[in-house]
């Protein structure tokens, strides 16, 4: 069934629906577990606020370096098994919500993605099989803390503070690919741009290689990595990323409060 779904809040509190043009089919609960039924009630999108479209369950499972270009660019080498690292389920924002630089970080940067949603449980599976398991895809940005990263030696810290993975703005949930492109706008210019197949590790191979390691609930998102030209942003600006076929995903920029 191919459906676009969506995250929202409204007066009656968060809820899951079926984005249909301008409105929003409601449905009865989380369709990750509860499925497609739906309540009969119709909400305008302009009336709702999207939010994250999942919240992983246990975890962001991201890939490094899954792009040749976006490798070389700093001057490292694409390695040959997906680079898995993890973000926590705390980083998670929705569409249109600030991504806030901290106070401690010199220089913040942006990465547009394909974000992949599993849809059930996912161990040892085989490549072959991988594409069973998703629910379906949306846009993340695995935003970072360039200095914070280079600094620990490790991707934890710099990758991992609040509002640092905005997730939206829904879930499409039938996708090719191998049909799209993805593209990254800061202040509305290009930056970064580029089709899905140039990905080193498919979305497939991701997944057989994730879940070798580690168990994957329904909900949790695998970032898929992102291409070359990602770049430095400041309080104000606004990043918008763009995957043909899923949805753009808009979020500005600003400083966080210093802890006193």
């Amino acid at each position: 069934m191919r459906v676009k779904i969506a995250r929202f809040s409204h007066s009656e509190g968060i809820r899951y629906g079926i984005v249909d043009e301008g409105d929003l089919v409601v449905l009865a609960g989380d369709p990750l577990f509860a499925g497609f039924e739906t309540t009969g009630e119709r909400i305008p999108l302009a009336d709702a606020a999207l939010l994250a479209p999942v919240i992983p369950r246990s975890k962001v499972v991201c890939v490094g370096r899954n792009y040749h270009e976006h490798a070389a660019e700093f001057g490292n080498v694409a390695p040959e098994e997906p680079l898995l690292f993890l973000k926590p389920n705390t980083s998670v924002i929705g569409p249109g919500d600030a991504i806030l630089r901290p106070a401690i970080s010199e220089r913040t940067e942006f990465e547009g993605e394909l974000v992949v949603v599993i849809g059930r449980i996912a161990k040892n599976v085989r490549a072959e099989d991988a594409l069973d398991y998703v629910f379906g895809y949306t846009v993340g940005n695995d935003f970072t803390a360039r200095d914070i990263q280079r600094k620990d030696g490790q991707w934890t810290r710099g990758k991992g503070f609040d509002t640092f993975c905005p997730l939206g703005p829904a879930i499409e949930t039938d996708f090719d690919p191998a049909t799209a492109r993805i593209e990254t706008r800061v202040n509305g210019e290009v930056r970064q741009q580029a089709p899905l197949t140039d990905m080193i590790h498919s979305v497939a191979d991701i997944i057989a290689y994730a879940s070798a390691a580690f168990t994957l609930l329904p909900g949790d998102v695998i970032m898929t990595g992102t291409p070359a030209g990602v770049g430095p942003v400041v309080a104000g600006d606004t990043i918008e990323i763009e995957v043909t076929g899923v949805g753009t995903l808009r979020n500005p920029v600003r400083d966080a409060t210093p802890v006193p």
